[in-house]
Formats: structure tokens, C-alpha cells, sequence
């Protein structure tokens, strides 16, 4: 019987042994692997060991660490569910609440997010990462529901069910490119243990004229090998490959290399891995990704966990930057990297890069403040002799979303191009999209009516005139309407005048002035508009009043606020581009008629040169006629204010006041037909701009008072009518998106080439 208990107490004791060394073996072995960048063989390992863990304290830790490979796998959701269970289960980093909060933000839980984000800025006070995290926020629904006019678009032939990302044209004419893919068919057969997926290969897809794409191919020759290969560039000639290839290095940790190779008639050759002049000792250390050449391909931009300024000082695992290196001619080498410094690079990663020919950068991060996982950016040349750049800027939406956005290259100079996301509507893990800018569509359009009757004026005619010397015209229709497309970038001036049948008076028309009608300009506009403009066309009188135009005493010469009401009858002469007035002066009966004559044209004729010698109105337009006396004013009633009526009056306050009713200038139009002969050619054809209505093809679419003294003088009466007119990938990847080897892995999310994305 004692035998019997001391035998149950040694198996118990060594089952407890066993137990405890297995969950130590665990532990260890889990984290072995998320330092090498494994993590999907480190989740499995941390969620044995918590089975068997019994302190709270450390089992908090794995729950976190589950985490924190859910994040650099890209795995959003799980990752915020294993950091919401790290948090309650007590872990005592505040980044884990940081870590949630972005999580939430992928994840489109905005409100949330902002929650968590301010948790973490009370927590931590002294990190800017909680403030930026709100504003981010803010920021992305801010900009989801007020989109760019960019249009992007799954290319779903090219995409499987697995990762496909980072193209790149690979010929001269742009019809092809290559991409990296984790889909069957690739070189090794073989499960990449550090994703528990597919190693990534390059293929390529053509697209015909018809925009239909072939089926996807490993591209031939010695690219692809069974370790992870992609995210590269094509120079201009197609003939060389700079491509990231990430392997094991003796066995302990997975890097990522940058390797050239050239192409062979239709095969690539072998790979020559690229050393930047770095010690092998010390190269081995880092990781290298996601190539692109500049322009005159003399200098080649890349993603590193480099440490800026020591570059012997050992690879950072959760960031990477962006690098450059220059091309020596004479040696054939690759120079020693410099950083991009701190305006593009940031606490958290960088990679895929690509050089615009115009010299703008492009590449990802999540440490700028973006939308959500990795975002797309832009950075200006901040000079023409130096690969220097600045002033950073968000694509916002809808070139980049909540999720990982990444990958993008340009179509030479048009604005088109492909990026890689892996976003609402994704067929697989990530995929490859295309995107184009659509052209700004600007219509005019909007009814003339009859100020009086308020109904349609039919036959009107509208003129569209450009600043860019472009002069267009239509005829409204039964309802007075009409419409008119416009150009980007041009301000427009409108011009309305009634071309019906001129027997009838009632059917000569002038414009109202308006300072706000008539005028209109898309310049500085980024999104297309439709622009609404009514005119009210008055019947034209036999005689206009203008405001007063004021003259000294017996003289004709013009006051300063004489000057500003001809500034109407300026802008009644430019909205009617086809009217000759008569300009009419008149005085009143108490100096001789050969006077009041003599002074009355002296006036009209200073109007006249005004107009002509200080606002350019062709004299062909402008007739001064004086009057005189001859003809004194009639009111509506039919009373007529001659001298006799005048004098009638006893009081001379009253007798004065009539008197200035006389003094006065009005116009008339005597001409409807006038052309100027430098005006430009009207064009009564509707011209339709150019527009790009899918990523391969175009179509087309397209009673004032004068204060004169009693002298024989004209003073001005009310100004007349006229009217409206106008102005008118990388290998590595960023580490999140692929683990520590896959040269699939978007390693700006994580670091090292992540077993996703290494590429």
C-alpha cells in the first residue's frame, strides 16, 4: 500500500514535471518565433502555453503578444480582440490600449477608436501617438464621406484568392506588368511556415486592346526561387529587375535582400543580390526591400529597418524607412544608402516606394496620419538636383482606405495607374486595383425670361466667352433655356441678347447690370459642378437713365462721381456686346439756345471720350449728341417740364428742383448689329471636352438728382437698363502584412519581411 502511494505520488509529480517544462518550452519557443518574425507559428505556441499558464501576470503577456502577431499579419479584427482580452486581463503597457484604438480605427470603428485613442493620451500624456490618433480618425471619415474624384477599381482577372500585390509594368508600351502572388503555381510547394501559406513568386499578366488580361505566369528564368520573392521595378529599357528576395540567414532569422537580374531574350537570368557596399557581416543583419528607380535610374529609393545614422547599429523589427542609394557609372555599384530623414520617415514603417517622372514620391506608412493601416502618400522634390523630398501628403480617399493601401505606381505621365489594397470588395488577402482620374465635367446651364412678363424669351442668344480665348454661343429654346459645357481652369463671361424677329420693339432686349450674373470661373475647382444662371432681359426703351453724371458750373468737364456712374453704362455696353448707343445730353431753358447746344454736346462728347480712352470702348459704339434745351422732360402723366410749367411754380426752391430734372443725360440704343473685329471667332457649335470614362479609353462628352446750379447744364437723371452679363512591394513587406520572411510581407507595417507580404 505504501508502494502503491509512493508510485501515484511520482507520476503525479512527474506529470507535473512534464507539464511544467512543456508550457516553459512553450513560452520560450513562442517567443523565439515572433523574434524571428514567425508569427504564425508563435500564436499557435502562445495559446499552448496559456493553456498551461497559471500567473496571471504572464499569461497577460501572451495574450498581448497574440496580439501583437495579429497586427503584423494584418489580421485586424483578431488582433483587436486579442488586445481588448490583454487589457482585461490587466497588461501594464499602455501600448496596448494604443494598440486597440488603432485596431478599432482599421476596422471603421471610428467613435471607438477616438474613445481609446483618448484613453491612451491620458494614460500617456507625453506621446504625441494619442492626440495624432484622433485626429486620424477624424480625419478618414472626414475624407470617406467627402471623396477625391479618383476611381478605382478591383482588376478581378488578375487577382486569385490569396495575396496579390505590388505591380509593375514590365514592358516599354505599358500593356504588361508583373505583380507578386502567394496563389498556386509558384516555384516551391512548400507552406511558408512563418504565414502557414504559399511562398509569394512574381508573375505577369498582359491585357490586350479590349482591356481583357491573360491568365497570371511565374515569370521565366532565375527570378523566382523557393524562397519568397517580389515587390520590384522594371527599368525603362524592360531589359533589368531590381526585386526583393527574403531567405533564411544560417538558419536563425529570415532577411530580405534587394537582387538585379537581366532579362535574356524572353527569360530573366540569374540574380546578383545588391550590397550597397555594406559588410557582409553587418548585411545580414537587415532587411532590404521594395525597389524603385528614379527617372535617369542613376539613384534607387528602398524600404530598411536600418537605423538612420549607424548603420551598424542592428536591425529596428517593429519600423522601417525609406533609403537611397546612387549609382556610380564608372564602379557599377550601388552606393552607400543615405535616409530620407524625418520629414518622410516616422516612428513606424515605410516601404513602397515609387518615383513619378515628374520627381514626386510615393510610398506607404503608418506613421504619417492616415486612415487606417498602411496609407498611400506623397512627397514633393524639393529640388531639381538633388533626391530630396518633401511636404508629405495623403491621397485620401478613395485611393486609400481603412485598410492597408500600398503598392502604387503611375502610368508614365497619365493619371492612371494600379496600387495594391486589401479593402472592402477585395476578392482575396490583398489585391491589385486600378485607378484613373476622371476629367472635370463643368455644365452651364439656365433660362432667359422677360424681366416685365416673366416668360420665356425664345431665340435668345448666349455668348460664352473664355479667358482662354475660346467664344461659344447658343439660342435658348421654347423655354428660354440653355446649356453650355465649360473647360477647367477658364473664367467665363455671359452675354444675353434677344435675336428674335426685330419688327416688333418690344423684342429688342437688353441685360440688367448685375456684378454677380454673367461671370463664372472653374479656375482652382477639383471637383466637377454644375453652375445655374438665369438672365431677366428688359425691353429696350426708347431713352435709358443712368445715375446722375455731375459737371461743374458751366462746364463739361467730368467730376470724379461722374466717372463712377459711367462705370454703368461701361458695364451695360460690355453685357450687350452688339448694341451702338446714342449718348443724349440735355439742358435746361435759361441760357441761350446756341449755349445750351454748344454745352450739351461738350458734355455728351466728354462721356463719349471717357469711355473710349479710359475703359477701351470702341468708338464705333458710342454716338455724343447735346440737345439742348429742345427737348425738356416728359413724366408719365404727360406732364412736360417746359419753361412756362416751370415758372408757374412760386416757390424757387420747387422751380430749382424741376430745373435739374431737365439737366440730364440718358442713352438710347440706335444699333443691335455691332462685331468687333478683334473679338475672337464665334464658334456656334457646342464644344464638349474630352473625357476619360474608363481606365483604357477616351470618349467624348461632352432717379437721382444733379446738384448743378441753375446754369444751362445737363445734369444726369436715372440711369437705364441693361443688363446681365458675366464673367463670364515589397519583399519583407511591410513587416504587418507579412511575416518575418515572406517576400511578401508590406514590412512598413511591421519591420521585417512579414510572412504575408514579404515582398
Amino acid at each position: 500500500m505504501k508502494l502503491v502511494k509512493l508510485l501515484a505520488t511520482f507520476v503525479l509529480f512527474m506529470a507535473f514535471s512534464v507539464g511544467a517544462y512543456a508550457q516553459k518550452n512553450y513560452v520560450k519557443d513562442a517567443d523565439k518565433a515572433f523574434s524571428a518574425k514567425q508569427y504564425y507559428n508563435a500564436i499557435d505556441l502562445y495559446k499552448k502555453a496559456m493553456a498551461k499558464i497559471k500567473k496571471k501576470e504572464e499569461k497577460a503577456r501572451c495574450t498581448y503578444q497574440v496580439a501583437q502577431c495579429y497586427r503584423a499579419m494584418n489580421d485586424w479584427k483578431q488582433a483587436e480582440s486579442w488586445y481588448a482580452k490583454a487589457i482585461k486581463a490587466k497588461y501594464t503597457d499602455d501600448k496596448a490600449i494604443l494598440y486597440l484604438a488603432e485596431a478599432k480605427k482599421v476596422n471603421q470603428k471610428y467613435d471607438e477608436a477616438i474613445t481609446t485613442f483618448q484613453d491612451y493620451k491620458k494614460a500617456v500624456p507625453s506621446d504625441p501617438a494619442g492626440e495624432n490618433g484622433i485626429k486620424s480618425s477624424e480625419l478618414a471619415q472626414k475624407w470617406k464621406d467627402s471623396p477625391t474624384r479618383w476611381k478605382v477599381e478591383n482588376v478581378a482577372q488578375v487577382n486569385s484568392k490569396e495575396y496579390d500585390f505590388s505591380p509593375m509594368y514590365s514592358d516599354k508600351k505599358h500593356m504588361s506588368i508583373v505583380f507578386t502572388s502567394k496563389r498556386e503555381g509558384q516555384t516551391s510547394s512548400k507552406i511558408d511556415p512563418n504565414s502557414g501559406i504559399m511562398y509569394s513568386d512574381i508573375f505577369e499578366s498582359k491585357v490586350d486592346k479590349n482591356g481583357k488580361w491573360s491568365a497570371p505566369a511565374v515569370v521565366s528564368g532565375g527570378v523566382n526561387s523557393p524562397a519568397n520573392e517580389g515587390a520590384c521595378v522594371i527599368n525603362k529599357k524592360a531589359d533589368k529587375m531590381y526585386f526583393t528576395r527574403c531567405g533564411e540567414v544560417k538558419k536563425k532569422m529570415v532577411t530580405c535582400k534587394i537582387y538585379m537580374a537581366e532579362r535574356k531574350g524572353n527569360a530573366w537570368g540569374d540574380a546578383i543580390m545588391i550590397d550597397f557596399g555594406i559588410p557582409a557581416e553587418q548585411l545580414d543583419s537587415f532587411n532590404f526591400r521594395h525597389p524603385t528607380l528614379v527617372a535617369d535610374e542613376l539613384a534607387m529609393v528602398f524600404s530598411s529597418d536600418m537605423q538612420q545614422g549607424n548603420i551598424g547599429a542592428g536591425s529596428n523589427p517593429m519600423t522601417s524607412d525609406l533609403w537611397i542609394s546612387n549609382y556610380d557609372k564608372k564602379t557599377k555599384k550601388w552606393g552607400t544608402p543615405r535616409n530620407l530623414g524625418p520629414g518622410i520617415n516616422t516612428t513606424g514603417p515605410e516601404g513602397f516606394p515609387f518615383v513619378r517622372e515628374d520627381g514626386t514620391l510615393y510610398f506607404s506608412s503608418s506613421g504619417h496620419l492616415g486612415m487606417g493601416g498602411l496609407d498611400i502618400f506623397s512627397a514633393q522634390r524639393s529640388s531639381a538636383d538633388k533626391w530630396e523630398w518633401k511636404n508629405v501628403e495623403n491621397l485620401k480617399y478613395p485611393l486609400n482606405s481603412n485598410g492597408d493601401d500600398f503598392g502604387i505606381i503611375f502610368d508614365g505621365k497619365k493619371d492612371r495607374g494600379f496600387l495594391t489594397s486589401n479593402r472592402e470588395g477585395t476578392k482575396g488577402a490583398d489585391d491589385i486595383w486600378q485607378f484613373y482620374l476622371p476629367p472635370l465635367v463643368f455644365n452651364l446651364d439656365g433660362v432667359v425670361l422677360d424681366c416685365k412678363y416673366k416668360v420665356p424669351v425664345t431665340k435668345a442668344v448666349v455668348r460664352l466667352i473664355g479667358s482662354d480665348g475660346t467664344a461659344v454661343e447658343e439660342k435658348t429654346d421654347a423655354a428660354g433655356y440653355y446649356k453650355f459645357k465649360l473647360l477647367p481652369n477658364v473664367s467665363y463671361v455671359v452675354a444675353v441678347l434677344s435675336d428674335s424677329a426685330r419688327s416688333t420693339k418690344a423684342e429688342y432686349y437688353l441685360n440688367l447690370p448685375d456684378k454677380e450674373k454673367g461671370k463664372l470661373t472653374t479656375v482652382g475647382e477639383d471637383n466637377s459642378k454644375d453652375y445655374k444662371q438665369d438672365f431677366c432681359l428688359t425691353p429696350a426703351e426708347r431713352e435709358i437713365k443712368f445715375p446722375a453724371v455731375l459737371y461743374d458750373l458751366a462746364k463739361a468737364n467730368l467730376r470724379p462721381e461722374s466717372k463712377d456712374s459711367l462705370n454703368f453704362l461701361y458695364q451695360t455696353l460690355m453685357d450687350n456686346p452688339t448694341i451702338v448707343i446714342e449718348l443724349m445730353s440735355h439742358t435746361d431753358a435759361r441760357a441761350s439756345d446756341a449755349y445750351n447746344i454748344k454745352l450739351s454736346q461738350a458734355r455728351a462728347q466728354a462721356c463719349v471720350d471717357y469711355l473710349v480712352k479710359e475703359k477701351n470702348i470702341p468708338a464705333a459704339r458710342l454716338k455724343a449728341k447735346g440737345y439742348g434745351e429742345t427737348s425738356p422732360l416728359r413724366f408719365p402723366d404727360g406732364t412736360v417740364l417746359t419753361e412756362k410749367y416751370i415758372n408757374s411754380f412760386k416757390v424757387k426752391q420747387e422751380q430749382e428742383r424741376l430745373h435739374q430734372f431737365n439737366r440730364r443725360t440718358v442713352f438710347r440704343v440706335i444699333g443691335w448689329d455691332y462685331v468687333d473685329p478683334n473679338a475672337p471667332k464665334i464658334d456656334r457649335r457646342v464644344i464638349k471636352p474630352k473625357v476619360i470614362d474608363s481606365f483604357w479609353g477616351d470618349t467624348d462628352i461632352s432717379d437721382s438728382t444733379a446738384t448743378d446750379t441753375p446754369e444751362p447744364g445737363t445734369g444726369g437723371g436715372t440711369t437705364g437698363t441693361t443688363g446681365a452679363t458675366g464673367a463670364g512591394a515589397g519583399t519583407g513587406g511591410t513587416a504587418p502584412k507579412a511575416g518575418a520572411t515572406g517576400a511578401t510581407g508590406t514590412t512598413p507595417k511591421t519591420g521585417g519581411t512579414g510572412p504575408k507580404k514579404p515582398n
